[in-house]
């Protein structure tokens, strides 16, 4: 499914341990890290499509999960010419995103990256909060950087101003200033 501009509906999931980790998985034969995602399917609602992709690439339930907060709306990013997919006449030239921020419940003996026949990734580890935006492929920086801006107060209450610093805003999202750590002097 694709819509007229040309982006895949999609969904992304931030999995939050109560320290405020986050799981960080490794793409199945490849050195690429990045947060569960997956494409709607067109009778599902964008919740709907993070249970069953979490199901898929983490192996956890409804039940091992909380929900604490998601985008208000899509957010997107392009893909790089070489990755823009072509199926018949529709060209996905991206992907438009609702992220959400889950905080594990279950145990980490839950996750299991084996459930399906062909499994997205074969590792995975906890890593803090702001990691991934420095940590994952560049053409998906900027969406990690406001799923993650938009989704921080929700990781506050639950981890805490330490586990979940708050960063200054990114220009990009409407606000000067540089993405780096403010101290608690100058809040």
């Amino acid at each position: 499914m694709i819509d007229p501009d040309g982006y895949r509906p999609n969904v992304g999931i931030v999995l939050m341990r109560t320290d405020g980790q986050l799981f960080w998985a490794r793409r199945v034969n490849r050195d690429g890290w990045q947060f569960p995602q997956g494409g709607m399917n067109s009778d599902e609602t964008p919740l709907e499509a993070m249970y069953r992709e979490l199901r898929e690439e983490t192996g956890l339930a409804p039940e091992h999960v909380e929900v604490l907060g998601a985008t208000p709306g899509w957010l997107r990013y392009r893909l790089p010419k070489r990755c823009v997919r072509r199926s018949g006449r529709a060209v996905c030239i991206g992907q438009k995103q609702v992220w959400y921020l889950l905080r594990l419940t279950g145990q980490e003996s839950d996750l299991r990256l084996d459930l399906t026949p062909k499994p997205e990734f074969d590792a995975w580890r906890w890593v803090d909060y702001w990691y991934p935006i420095d940590n994952v492929v560049n053409f998906k920086r900027e969406v990690y950087q406001r799923a993650l801006h938009h989704l921080s107060e929700f990781g506050r209450r639950v981890a805490g101003d330490v586990a979940v610093p708050h960063l200054d805003p990114p220009a990009f999202l409407g606000m000067p200033g540089r993405s780096r750590p403010r101290s608690a002097q100058s809040r």
